[in-house]
């Protein structure tokens, strides 16, 4: 009986102690802590890529782009600077223009923070053809509009004829704005604020040398819309 007891004391002496609440608390506090050093870090480093990504996706782009401006003796093609979104899919911009050069359905053609599934993905693109836009300004508008205006007596031009001449005059236009500040505006730049760097969200572009940087927007302490931010010489 005594050996018994002797036996039974070892035992429960060498059985395992389990974890106390005091410590079990300590050990999760740790874990928060380490998590909260990790996620921002890892967070961070997946905008990272995916801003370098859209940069790549640019570079791309532009590439065929200037292959494609080259076959139209250097003008600036001029559409839509959005694809419109339709039942039948995307329709127009430069996602068309470009269709025989690089694929409608190439991979390039959307930004990988994109996720607005309704909007830019639907449109076909996440990127804004930046001379598209400028064709609407007053700037570009008023002189094309006289130009046509003076046409209008030329029972010789058919509606084609006419559209194409408009096209070609807005193409000159839009591309001195670009030769007198070609570091003003994007050819294309992110439809929406993807990249989050600090309290900042700006948008990748990539402009008419080639040039990939971080665009700024207009009115911000860091400078005007258009200069690079750690960008590239392309």
């Amino acid at each position: 009986m005594q050996v018994l007891k002797r036996a039974t004391t070892r035992a429960v002496r060498r059985a395992p102690r389990g974890l106390t609440i005091v410590e079990m608390l300590a050990v999760i506090g740790v874990i928060g802590i380490l998590m909260s050093l990790i996620v921002p870090t890892v967070s961070g480093i997946r905008r990272e890529a995916q801003s370098v990504a859209c940069q790549s996706n640019l570079r791309q782009l532009f590439t065929a782009f200037d292959m494609y401006r080259s076959t139209i003796k250097g003008q600036l093609p001029m559409c839509d600077f959005l694809p419109a979104s339709t039942p039948e899919g995307p329709q127009g911009g430069l996602v068309a223009v470009l269709g025989k050069t690089i694929g409608t359905d190439n991979k390039c053609w959307f930004c990988p923070a994109d996720d607005d599934e309704d909007g830019s993905i639907a449109a076909g693109t996440s990127y804004v053809y930046m001379p598209g836009l400028l064709r609407y300004t007053p700037q570009v508008q008023i002189p094309v509009a006289a130009l046509m205006a003076s046409t209008l007596g030329d029972m010789s031009l058919t509606p084609r004829q006419r559209e194409r001449m408009r096209n070609e005059a807005e193409a000159r236009l839009v591309g001195v704005l670009y030769e007198r500040s070609p570091m003003e505006f994007p050819i294309l730049n992110d439809s929406q604020d993807r990249h989050k760097i600090g309290d900042r969200n700006p948008r990748n572009a990539v402009y008419i040398d080639g040039s990939v940087a971080i665009m700024r927007e207009l009115g911000v302490d860091e400078g005007n819309s258009g200069e690079g931010d750690g960008g590239d010489g392309g």
